[in-house]
Order: structure tokens, then sequence, then C-alpha cells
């Protein structure tokens, strides 16, 4: 009976819980950020698993990239260099179509005109030969109109840029719009949530007249940074217009008019509900959202449209067969222009690729779609799931639970993959998700909800790794804390005498007992001071990590200040340790951050709270090569990033043995505010000497080390880099070296 009575109680609990969701989500429509998050999550999860391998071929992207600009000059070019570069295109290469992904706001005046116009007007305004001749040269001197006309000669697409609403209610208004694709009154009786611009920064008056059509190139970045949407339309001053990807098809496809579609209120759709789904041109259809925005199609990461350079354009070095009947998007790569993006694809993306992508899913008529009836989707789903788990799960030992959990989650990820491929229809699945770990979660909880596990239980799991008065800060959630495996982001410390060996033969098994309690105390002192937990020691090594089990949001920091005061404590033990005439100690101290798997792992016969990981191999790797750099510690490049306020001495890119991808490593100085003045500028002669190294200009690379080797009280990095020069002048690493130095062992 108690045992009915209890799953009883617990099926009344899960239907509880499931018309909780229905409510929230369902009915109620209310955005709850942590599902927002999630769906975020699982969307950027699915355009990953389901991107393509092959680049497409159709649009080429004529990069402005660095080579350009050493070849041509810092941007802005001057107009008439853009003028052969799009005549190039087009008479040369015999290109479809060609678009902008930048915006000319401003007249160009890198010909001198302007000031040969104020001599005219001035000092030499009584000078004939001189007003004869500047009135034969305005016309070659004019780089705004001969730009102009070129473009008014090809189809040539310009982009420009809307700015948003500003609380003081000012925007700046430079250049000319284009006509607007739809005019005022489209959607008269609708409430469409357009983005709205009260700005806008377009191009000039001359050149906006020649062009085939023009669009705005804004994507909308979401709240985590990331971009995968793009507005279609934008509004401003009543009026709508079309966005770059939308204009470059439609003047691709020889298509004039967009034309905007509805659709019939759906069952569940929200209340605000417009009906605008599509946006029309020709016989293609592109869906779109309630502020009428479309998912990206993205294809792949960076590179999956073909690139040429600019420069190569313009000198004609291009093959042919890479340009002929393609659209081709003029943009840049140039970290310094500031056109790369965040997206599901990739954290750094540049935005010219963005445009691409969409142009290829609008003329491919293959883009994602999240109708407004997904919400009943959403609501079908949610009651299916919360039935089958609220029914069954009460009545399965935990086993059993677990897999009919499993096979529920599965179905449902399956159904929604397969609607994603097959139906190009984007359905909710965060909710879905979150509703089945939470019935189960319910479900292997009920019974145990009134019990604690007490501080006694917690010492029990954790006293061995951490200092009693964290124990007693978990104490107070003690459901918080597990041994169960986990991944999280972490920082690992590994620290090793140097020379061990050779101090353990010089003692005897007792005293050397005895030093090891001396030195391995003080380290743990002050790796629990700064909230670490003892992985474990290893002979004279010893392996900490921060941020588990305590969650610790500054955990980069508190490894990096105990690999700091670790290396201070030694002086001190080494004082110590002279009054006893035992040998003095140094050691390596090596730091990394980030992911890491967590938990109680091992065997049968012996388990231990650890840490595993390529982040975990990569600390102890640099341990390690502080021998090599002749330093006491080193960091990471991402420990670095987590504690910024502190100065550092880059000391390498290297791949150490085991990771293929490259890492910077660092010294780290002590806080930014306290060095020296001569350390300040020996870092900056330092930093010049690695910039002439990883250029390969191998004389002033050496001259500048070996200054700096005779200057410095610690010469061993700039001695082994003077090594390291003298075996690539025999050994070139070619060309195309990166910069990194792979080291072959540990």
């Amino acid at each position: 009976m108690l045992v009915e009575k209890i799953r009883r109680q617990g099926i009344r609990i899960a239907l509880s819980l499931s018309v909780l969701a229905f409510f929230l989500i369902d009915l109620v429509w209310i955005d709850l950020p942590f599902i927002d998050q999630m769906e975020n999550l699982a969307y950027d999860a699915r355009v990953v698993v389901t991107t393509k391998s092959e680049p497409d071929d159709r649009i080429v992207i004529v990069d402005i990239d660095e080579r350009s600009l050493t070849a041509e000059g810092r941007w802005p070019w001057p107009r008439d260099k853009i003028a052969s570069l799009v005549e190039q295109l087009f008479e040369k290469y015999q290109v479809a179509v060609v678009a902008f992904d930048v915006v000319f706001a401003e007249a160009d005046d890198s010909s001198g005109l302007l000031v040969l116009d104020r001599l005219a007007k001035g000092e030499l305004a009584a000078v004939k030969p001189f007003q004869d001749k500047l009135a034969e040269l305005r016309t070659s001197l004019d780089y705004d109109r001969i730009f102009a006309e070129t473009i008014g000669r090809y189809p040539v697409v310009l982009g420009y840029y809307f700015n948003p609403p500003r609380p003081d209610g000012e925007a700046e208004k430079i250049g000319a719009l284009p006509p607007p694709t739809l005019i005022a009154g489209t959607f008269a009786g609708r409430k469409v949530a357009f983005r709205q611009a009260a700005g806008y920064g377009a191009n000039l008056d001359i050149l906006q007249k020649n062009a085939a059509a023009a669009g705005h190139f804004l994507p909308s970045t979401d709240g985590d940074g990331i971009v995968r949407r793009v507005p279609l339309l934008y509004e401003y001053d009543g009026a709508y217009y079309e966005a770059l990807s939308l204009a470059v098809a439609r003047v691709a496809l020889h298509i004039d008019q967009v034309t905007p579609r509805f659709a019939p209120v759906p069952w569940g759709a929200k209340r605000d509900y417009s009906g605008l789904e599509w946006l029309a041109i020709g016989n293609r259809s592109i869906p779109v959202d309630e502020r009428v925005q479309t998912l990206i199609p993205y294809r792949g990461g960076q590179g999956s449209f073909p690139y040429v350079a600019a420069t190569d354009v313009l000198h004609g070095t291009v093959d042919p067969g890479m340009l002929d009947g393609r659209i081709v998007l003029v943009g840049t790569t140039a970290p310094g222009l500031l056109d790369l993006r965040s997206t599901p694809v990739q954290n750094v993306y540049p935005g010219v690729e963005i445009h691409a992508n969409l142009i290829a899913g609008i003329i491919d008529g293959k883009m994602k779609e999240k109708p407004a009836y997904t919400l009943g989707a959403e609501f079908i789903i949610l009651t299916i799931v919360g039935l089958i788990l609220a029914l069954v799960l009460p009545f399965q030992s935990p086993l059993m639970a677990t897999v009919v959990t499993v096979v529920v989650l599965i179905g449902s990820i399956a159904i929604n993959q397969a609607v994603w491929s097959y139906g190009n229809l984007v359905l909710p699945i965060a909710s879905g998700v979150m509703m089945i770990g939470l019935m189960f979660l319910l479900n292997m909880s009920y019974g145990y909800f009134i019990e604690t596990r007490g501080k006694r239980q917690l010492t029990s799991l954790f006293g061995q790794y951490v200092p009693p008065e964290l124990v007693d800060e978990m104490s107070r959630d003690p459901e918080a804390y597990s041994l169960e495996a986990d991944s999280r982001e972490l920082t690992v410390l590994f620290s090793d005498v140097r020379g061990f060996t050779t101090i353990s033969e010089g003692l005897n098994p007792k005293e050397l007992a005895e030093l090891m309690n001396h030195f391995l105390t003080p380290m743990t002192h002050v790796i629990h001071e700064n909230r670490g937990t003892i992985d474990k020691y290893m002979g004279d090594a010893i392996m900490a990590f921060w941020g588990a089990p305590l969650e610790d949001p500054d955990h980069a920091r508190h490894a990096l200040e105990s690999g700091m005061q670790m290396l201070a404590r030694i002086d001190e033990i080494n004082t110590e340790f002279a009054k006893r005439s035992w040998p003095e100690i140094h050691i390596g101290v090596g730091i990394n951050t980030g992911a890491m798997s967590v938990g109680n792992m091992g065997s049968e016969f012996r388990m231990a709270y650890t840490v595993m990981g390529d982040a975990v191999n990569l600390g102890s790797r640099l341990e390690g090569l502080t021998k090599t750099y002749g330093v006491s510690i080193i960091v990471s490049e991402t420990t670095r990033a987590a504690v910024p306020d502190y100065a550092y001495r880059e000391l390498d890119r290297v791949r150490v043995k085991g990771k293929d991808e490259p890492v910077a490593i660092f010294e780290p100085l002590g806080p930014a505010g306290a060095v020296s003045k001569p350390l300040a500028d020996e870092l900056k002669l330092y930093r010049q000497a690695l910039k002439y190294y990883r250029s390969q200009q191998w004389d002033m690379a050496e001259l500048q080390f070996l200054n700096l080797g005779k200057s410095s009280a610690s010469p061993a990095l700039y001695d082994m880099y003077v090594g390291r020069i003298s075996h690539f002048r025999e050994h070139p690493p070619g060309e195309d070296w990166d910069g990194v130095f792979t080291h072959k062992t540990k």
C-alpha cells in the first residue's frame, strides 16, 4: 500500500509538472531565457551536424585580405582602383553580378582634386594655363564619377547599414538610400514587428543612382552573441528596405519585385501573430519569423565558398574558370577591417560569407523554416512526453526507468532531426529534452528529497581532497556535490622539483621523507588557501585543480596566484633547508585552463576524485616545458585570457607532444601595475625579437636575442632562441611556417 501510495503521489507530481510546463511554455507564451539558450545550442548543434564538406563555387568572394592590403595599400582604396576591380571582373572574368559588402559613404579625395580646386579658386585663380590643365584633368581625377560610371554599366549591388534608434533620438543619416523595396502602407492593419531604423550609413548619391540595387548588410545577433538570422526587411520612415543578400539574389535571378505572403492564423499562435510567413521573389518563397528575419542556411565553416584575393583580380592572375558566370561578393577577412562574426559553425567567421550562405539558400529555395504552428507542435511534444513518462516511470526499476527515458529521448531527437533534414522545419527540442530530464530526475529522486547527506558524508567524500573550511562551505548545500563524472571548465596545476633524483641520492630514506614533508606541507597550504583541490602527490610532484568539486568562477586566477605564491614560498623553504644542511630545491609550475572531465574515476579496486582530458595533459606538458624555456612557471593562452590583469611574457607558440593544435604559452610576471620599467623595456625589445623570429628574419632576431641575453639577469630563454635560430638556418622551416615550434618530447 505504501509503495502504491508513493507511486500515485509521484504520478500526480509528474502530471502537475507537465501541466505547469504546458502553461509556461505554450499557453501563456512566457519567454524563459534558459529554454531559449538551450534551444539556441540545440539549433547550433543541428547546423554543425548537417554542414556540407564541398564548397559552393556558384558564389565567389573577392577578398580584401591582408595580402591585398599589403599589395595595394591600406583601406579605403581610391575609387578608380575599385572601378578597375569592377571592370576587370565583368570584362575579363565575365562574372554575373558583383555586390559590395562595404559602404562608400564619403567622397574620395585621394586624387587631389579638392586641393587643386582650392588652388584654382585661390592663389592660382588668375593662372590660365593652370585653369586649362585642371579642366582637362578634372574628368580623370574625379574618382567617384569614374566609379559611378563603371558600376552603371554592369549589374552591381551596393551595401549599406542602418542605425537603430538611440535613447536621445539622434541618429546619423549619411549618404543616399536606395528606393524602398516595399512602400509605406504595404502592411497596413497587420502588427509586423519589423526591425526599426532611425538612421543609416549609405553610399554617395552618385553611386547609388548608378547601382542596379542596394541592400543593408546587418545580421541579427542573438543574446549569446551568435549570428543565426538576417532581417530581410528593415523599416525606416514607414518604408521597407531589403537585405543585401535578397537584393543580390533578385538581381542574379532577374526579378524586380519582392512580394509578402501571408498565412492563416494557426491554432496555438501568439496573440500578436501577423500572418507574415514568407517573402517571395519569383517562384521562390523565403520563410521569415515574426521580426521578418530568416535563418541563415550555413553550408559550413569559413571556406564554404571560394575566395580570391582582390589584388589577384586587379592584376589578372586569377583562373578565369573560377569566376566565369559567378556571383561575386566583395568583402574582407582582414581582422583590422572588423567584419568578423561569431556563428554556429565558427567563432570567428567573415561577415561576407554570411551573405554568400544566404544568397545560395535563396537561389536553391532550401531555407530552414520556423512557422508559427511550431508552438502547437511544441505543445503536442510536451503532452506526449509528459504523459508517457508520468504514467510509466513511477512503476519501473531505476534501470528500466533509465532505459525508457533514453528511448524516449532518442526518439524525440530522431524525429526532430528527420523533420529538420527532410522537411526543412525547425521544431523546438529544448523544452522536450528538459521535460524528459525533469521527469527522469523527479522519478529518480522521489522518496529521497527529504533526506540530506550532511557534513559527515561530504567529509567522507571530499575531505581527502579539499580543506576542512571548504567542506564546511559545501555542507550548506550538500546535494549540489557529487563524485559522479562531469565535464566543465577547470584550471589544473602541475609542479615538479627540479633535479629530484640528484637530491634524493644525497639523503638517506628518513631524511628524504622529512624533506618531502617539509616541502609538500607548505605547498599544500598555498593550494588550500586559494580554494584548490589536491588531486594527487606523485613523488616530488603535485597535481591540483580549481573549480571542482566547489564551483569557483575565478578558478584560473586562484590557480595562477597559487603558482606564484608557491614559487615565493620556495625561497622561505630553502632558507629553512639551509639551516638543516639540506640541498636547495627549485620547482617548475605548469597551469592550464580548459574543459576537463572531473569525478570519481579508476577501477573496481581503487577510485580517485580526479580530472582527465586534453586540457589536463597540456598542463602537465607546460610544467615540463619550464626547463626548456628557463623559467619557473608557464601558463597557457586560455589561463592568460581568464586573468587579463596580470603581466605576461609570451614565451612561444608550440605544439606539445600529443596535440596537433598549436598553443601560445606565457610566463606570468605579476600584476600588470607592478612591472618595473627595466622589465617593461626588456619585454618591448623581446616582443620585437619574436616578431623578427616569426617572420624568419634570422639575423635581426639573433642580434636582438644576443643583446637581450647579455643584459638580462635570466638569459636562458634568449639563449634558447639563439640556438633555435642556428638550427633553422641549416634546416629552414619553409615559407608557410606559422611560427609554431613542435616539441617532440614531454
